[in-house]
């Protein structure tokens, strides 16, 4: 029987890393083109409504960092770290020791190259890895899952928040940035050609269900906000960028490549834009007595511009 349980237990791990490698692996230098110098592909916050693309993926880094209270010698975990951005401001601006784990190869060695190039080998660490293959509890301080969610699928949902559960320090911080569908939706072509040719591995479901599993799994959640309408934006500007670069998109990718991206990118800011889908941040924490998680209020959160260190009530 045990010898079984492993077998499936590998072949969900092979399942997830031929997925996420089909889609991630595409190729480093087409998402350059589309999302820009800062390599984030997750919905970015724009504080100013007409703000730029660039801005607004800055200031979504940050926002995450303000949301899990990060400070000086913390350790992060970011699971799905892809580039490595959030990994990179956390340390910079927050002085976090910062570990990021992801399923693609491509990722990681460009991350890893990011994190060579400034000099932060000695802060920041980055693995192709599984994070049910991350060991140990109660290892950090604060844990991240930027756009993981999707690829996580329903019925692992209870295995994989007690997972992150068992990784964090008590009274951490855990927060979930990731996509949902309305209560009432329903399969659609839409649906189908985007697991078909984009993400072979994607299940969503409604924001209500990810918050009960989590709280059955004994997650307090502290703080859920939407946004959808900046992800509708995001991915307007995505696809922007990939028509403005078409002709070196073509010389990295074929025509139909191309075509199945922009569609899709597209079709996503409209589907966010009518509410069909959405993008919710929730933050969670592992409860413990007399540890204070968070502050009273979340007027720290929005507090106007970047949060550096010198902002944060951090010592040097």
């Amino acid at each position: 029987m045990f010898a079984a349980l492993k077998g499936s237990r590998e072949k969900a791990f092979e399942r997830d890393r031929k997925a996420i490698q089909y889609h991630y692996d595409l190729s480093n230098e087409l998402y350059e083109l589309f999302l820009g110098p800062t390599m984030v592909y997750t919905c970015a916050y724009y504080r100013r409504p007409d703000g730029g693309l660039d801005e607004a993926q800055c200031d979504k880094l940050d926002l995450v960092c303000r949301k899990l209270r990060l400070r000086r010698g913390e350790r992060l975990l970011d699971i799905g770290c892809g580039w490595g951005s959030l990994l990179l401001w956390a340390a910079e601006h927050y002085g976090v020791e910062a570990h990021g784990v992801t399923l693609s190869p491509s990722q990681a060695s460009y991350a890893q190259a990011r994190i060579r190039e400034r000099g932060l080998e000695r802060v920041c660490q980055v693995e192709c890895r599984d994070y049910r293959e991350v060991r140990g509890q109660d290892l950090y301080d604060k844990i991240a899952a930027v756009g993981i969610i999707e690829h996580v699928g329903i019925a692992n949902y209870p295995a994989y928040f007690s997972q992150v559960r068992e990784l964090l320090k008590p009274g951490g911080l855990f927060l979930s940035h990731g996509i949902t569908h309305e209560r009432r939706w329903k399969w659609t072509p839409q649906w189908d050609f985007i697991t078909r040719y984009v993400f072979p591995n994607g299940e969503l479901t409604h924001v209500s269900q990810i918050l009960s599993v989590m709280e059955d799994v004994n997650w307090e959640i502290r703080d859920v906000e939407q946004l959808r309408e900046h992800y509708s934006r995001t991915c307007r500007q995505w696809a922007e960028r990939l028509e403005q670069h078409r002709s070196e998109a073509l010389q990295l990718v074929p025509e139909k490549t191309y075509r199945i991206w922009r569609l899709y990118l597209t079709a996503s800011s409209v589907f966010f834009a009518e509410g069909a889908i959405g993008l919710y941040q929730v933050v969670a924490s592992k409860l413990a007595a007399n540890v204070a998680a968070i502050p009273f209020t979340r007027e720290d959160i929005y507090r106007p511009g970047i949060g550096p260190l010198e902002h944060r009530g951090n010592s040097a």
